[in-house]
């Protein structure tokens, strides 16, 4: 057998193992969901309402805030007119809070959008030229609303989306706020740059928001990967990987929030060992339960349901078997902990026995709790809250402030500011994961080739901003073509 086909098996066999841990994991009773790109069958099919990826971080500019990125509409190709895309005006997307540790929605953030058109007779975006968001020729324009939710003490709105739960407090953050054009061109718009500034908000109480069109920052090779998890320049860990995201965009909401309003003693912790230093977070898309078309127009009405969920990153996309996926979407936190026999298939699955035995693969032996907890509970001493509830979430520890040289790898890197510390723009989650299911936290494993897998790319493809929103500027297809050739 040669080396690359000993290799390609090894990363089969991580894949199957991450498979079969979560399958169990996140089996959804009798509901409906999805998350990453096209990662489900389902939502596949409804681009707008499709979350991509979820960052959460301290901001490295205004280290008493945390920036949460969350990113929609998988595969935005920026020659997408004369109907650019956009944010649904029919989908509630929100942005979930647990403070406590207990798989519970403590505070939810929901974005609400509604469109307007200033001039209905004519087929174009903008009808000259535009520098200010508020410019007469701007014709296709979108808007924002921002409502914060927080869960009341006496535990009535317990195992329920905050949304929906009618003694949730609710607080309006802003509304009508200017969502970011696309970027046409130079000739539409000829300082697209400072015009999409102008749409960075301050919302009041310290709190910053911006929506709108960005460059897509998530980084992978999987027009290698997804070809039977070849690695184009083994074993991963030298390059020569192809950014299947290069040149596509993403709609962003992102808001800038002071750590103090989203702890739950309402301070700002300074030692990572305090027991509020860690917040958990997630987001989801939902949509009413009746939609109702005629002549060309449509209403909806009902309570929202949630038909999307996205924390950790690749978990649905690459671990939740086809049988499972929409399944998994419909989940809330609450629910990933009920389904029976969870610790026994995570600690001990079967992919890793075979492995041994077939091909002398040097994976750990059970108990496998290093994956139970970097995925479900956090990392102890780092950001795994006190007695955490395991859930799938994204965790962070907010006391822990940014790094000066942030290393791609994150945690694995030494970085404990980074990956799975919550999620920065350059953290390298594909070759990160890659490696945990492969062994490297389990003394004895952190070795070749198990320590240095990967796809092959390394960061984002667009020039990331040095403060909020952070992320690249959008493509414009007067520059960029998202479908070059990749030769052999």
């Amino acid at each position: 057998m040669t080396k690359r086909a000993i290799i390609r098996l090894g990363l089969l066999g991580v894949l199957a193992l991450m498979v079969t841990s979560f399958a169990s994991l996140f089996a959804a009773p009798t509901v409906t969901q999805a998350s990453s790109h096209r990662e489900a069958p389902l939502i596949s099919q409804d681009p707008v309402a499709d979350a991509t990826d979820l960052y959460s971080f301290v901001s490295p500019d205004r280290p008493d805030t945390v920036t949460f990125i969350t990113n929609w509409i998988p595969y935005e190709n920026p020659a997408g007119g004369p109907n650019f895309f956009r944010f649904g005006d029919d989908v509630l997307y929100e942005l979930h809070i647990d403070n406590v540790g207990d798989a519970q929605d403590h505070i939810s953030f929901a974005f609400q959008f509604h469109t307007v058109t200033v001039n209905p007779n004519t087929f174009l975006y903008n009808t000259g030229v535009v520098g200010k968001p508020d410019d007469e020729q701007y014709n296709q324009r979108q808007y924002m609303d921002i409502m914060r939710y927080d869960a009341p003490a006496d535990g009535s709105c317990k195992n329920m989306a905050l949304a929906n739960c009618p003694t949730a407090k609710q607080t309006t953050i802003a509304q009508n706020v200017e969502v970011a054009p696309a970027n046409v061109g130079p000739h539409s718009f000829p300082i697209y740059a400072a015009t999409a500034a102008m749409n960075v908000k301050e919302v009041g109480n310290g709190i910053r928001a911006f929506a709108g069109p960005r460059a897509d920052s998530f980084f992978a090779d999987i027009g290698s990967l997804f070809d039977l998890l070849t690695i184009r320049k083994l074993p991963g860990n030298a390059g020569g990987g192809v950014n299947s995201f290069a040149g596509y965009n993403v709609h962003t909401i992102s808001l800038q929030i002071p750590i103090n309003q989203l702890t739950s003693n309402g301070m700002t912790p300074s030692n990572p060992s305090d027991p509020n230093a860690v917040i958990g977070s997630w987001i989801t898309s939902s949509r009413r339960t009746t939609k109702v078309y005629s002549e060309g127009k449509t209403t909806s009405s009902g309570q929202w349901v949630q038909i999307e969920r996205l924390g950790m990153p690749l978990v649905n996309e690459i671990v939740v078997p086809l049988a499972l996926k929409d399944a998994f979407n419909s989940l809330h936190p609450w629910q990933d902990a009920t389904i029976p026999a969870v610790v026994n298939v995570v600690t001990d699955p079967e992919p890793a026995r075979l492995l041994k035995a077939l091909y002398g693969l040097n994976v750990p032996p059970a108990p496998r709790n290093d994956i139970l907890m970097v995925f479900a509970q956090g990392v102890k001493g780092l950001n795994q809250p006190a007695n955490v509830v395991p859930s799938e979430q994204l965790r962070l520890n907010v006391a822990i402030k940014p790094s000066a040289n942030p290393n791609r790898m994150g945690v694995l890197g030494g970085d404990l500011a980074g990956f799975p510390n919550g999620r920065r723009l350059t953290d390298d989650v594909v070759d990160a994961e890659l490696q945990v299911v492969a062994g490297v936290l389990v003394d004895g494993y952190n070795k070749a080739p198990g320590n240095v897998l990967g796809d092959g790319v390394d960061a984002p493809a667009g020039q990331l901003m040095g403060t909020f929103p952070y992320q690249a500027l959008p493509y414009s297809a007067y520059y960029v073509n998202p479908g070059k050739t990749v030769n052999p």
